[in-house]
């Protein structure tokens, strides 16, 4: 009985060293992570956007992205589509200060990075090619003449 329980402490000591040791593995790995040298996080910062910028332009639409060939495009596709789907921003249309809030929204929520002298570029682009169009509702009826069905 007293070899039983000896070989079930030794079995559990193995464990919790084990799971000591993994835990110091891990941390030890956010440790470094969170103070990452400055070499390491400007490649970091460097990492090429996951939709090429030199694809096809086919009746003035960029083909994989779906985005109106302008001045501004290609900046506009390496800023946004690092972090979300070129569709995200196609399938809106937003007045300049709109984009802009979106735009300020994404920076204080999302980490998105300072655009620098890119911002005025973008926010051109988005507001040139991506503005609320004037189509709508038809205007409500306003001469009606209601009736009782029977």
């Amino acid at each position: 009985m007293k070899k039983e329980f000896d070989h079930q402490v030794r079995r559990l000591s193995r464990l919790l060293f084990s799971f000591l040791l993994l835990f110091l593995i891990l941390f030890s790995g956010l440790f470094y992570w969170a103070n990452r040298p400055p070499e390491i996080q400007q490649e970091l910062e460097d990492v090429t956007p996951l939709v090429s910028i030199d694809d096809e332009i086919e009746n003035g639409i960029h083909v994989t992205t779906g985005f109106i060939e302008d001045e501004g495009m290609r900046v506009t596709i390496q800023n946004c589509t690092n972090c979300h789907s070129a569709k995200l921003v196609t399938q809106n249309r937003m007045s300049r200060d709109g984009w802009e809030a979106t735009i300020r929204w994404m920076q204080e929520t999302q980490n998105l990075w300072d655009l620098g002298n890119n911002e005025e570029l973008i926010l051109t682009y988005l507001a040139k090619n991506y503005a609320p169009v004037a189509k709508g509702r038809r205007q409500n009826l306003d001469q009606t003449v209601w009736y009782e069905l029977e």
